[in-house]
């Protein structure tokens, strides 16, 4: 078997079989491929060594590709090879004893809330795509903590019927329930009466299940509310561009900041490990540093 069929048949494996999500199945194969590209698709696995893995995770450094897309092109060829193993592929794991490379440690990215507040009032100060529409996604991102994808997947049937709290469905197909802020409920609001709109002028007649819709009345993607922000943080709006999970970050170290528990945080969020929530906890130690400083006599 070569390395392209293998990876073919490992992917229908993870898509079909295991029902992984459309973007982690694409993360899978972005990586694959690229490890096609540094061996070669006709290679046959059972030629492959630990060594030649290792050859291209040090290319891969060489071309200055970050400590986190290293160690998830690892964690791919660690996943198929080890489905290689159990499915009599191979008889041994050239894999296995492939470790990751150490991640720096790295602050999450978050907006003030000065910040936060002037991108969400964008679209009512500078309508660059559609207003309301566009308000909401802002507040629904801020208020809850979703995923940018969790909330381009969200239902109006995920919904309670006050809109308060919806259901999302998280990495690995996890499902929690989220909250929205009276603003977030508010801006929700208007925008469904605008939508009903849209599908009206667009002949639309079969229901269309997913909450946002473009102005077309088809259901936006991930991409279009990746780009959506990028209009309103750009130079057309606020002029600080900022990548979408910074609405995700921030909700998070206001939480924290305000006093919640790092575990019903971590159960907002939907995080698997709480050290990953607990990175947010630096916002709480700055402020900390900052009282001692300004509290203490001897600080200076």
């Amino acid at each position: 078997m070569t390395l392209c069929e293998l990876t073919d048949e490992f992917l229908s494996y993870i898509d079909a079989v295991r029902g992984l999500s459309e973007n982690t199945v694409l993360g899978y194969k972005n990586d694959l491929t690229l490890l096609q590209e540094l061996l070669s698709p006709q290679m046959e696995i059972s030629s492959i060594t630990k060594e030649n893995l290792l050859l291209c995770i040090g290319q891969l450094s060489k071309k200055n590709r970050s400590a986190a897309s290293i160690n998830r092109f690892i964690a791919a060829v660690r996943t198929m090879f080890s489905y290689a193993h159990k499915f009599g592929h191979i008889q041994k794991n050239p894999a296995l004893e492939i470790k990751t490379v150490k991640l720096p440690k790295k602050i999450p990215a978050f907006m003030t809330k000065a910040e936060v507040t002037e991108l969400c009032e964008m679209p009512q100060k500078n309508e660059l795509l559609w207003e309301k529409r566009d308000y909401a996604i802002f507040e629904m991102l801020y208020s809850s903590g979703c995923r940018i994808s969790e909330l381009t997947n969200l239902k109006l049937s995920d919904f309670t019927d006050s809109y308060h709290a919806a259901i999302v469905t998280g990495k690995g197909n996890k499902q929690r329930k989220v909250f929205f802020a009276t603003k977030a409920r508010e801006a929700l609001t208007e925008y469904l009466e605008d939508r009903k709109k849209i599908l009206l002028e667009n002949n639309v007649t079969t229901p269309v299940q997913e909450l946002f819709i473009n102005q077309k009345g088809h259901p936006i993607t991930t991409g279009g509310m990746r780009y959506i922000i990028s209009r309103y943080s750009g130079s057309e709006g606020t002029k600080h561009h900022i990548n979408p999970h910074a609405f995700r970050h921030t909700f998070a170290t206001q939480m924290l900041s305000n006093g919640a528990d790092v575990r019903m945080v971590q159960e907002m969020l939907g995080h698997s490990s709480i050290s990953t929530t607990q990175r947010y906890t630096h916002v709480t130690t700055e402020q900390l540093k900052e009282i001692y400083k300004k509290a203490h006599p001897h600080s200076e």
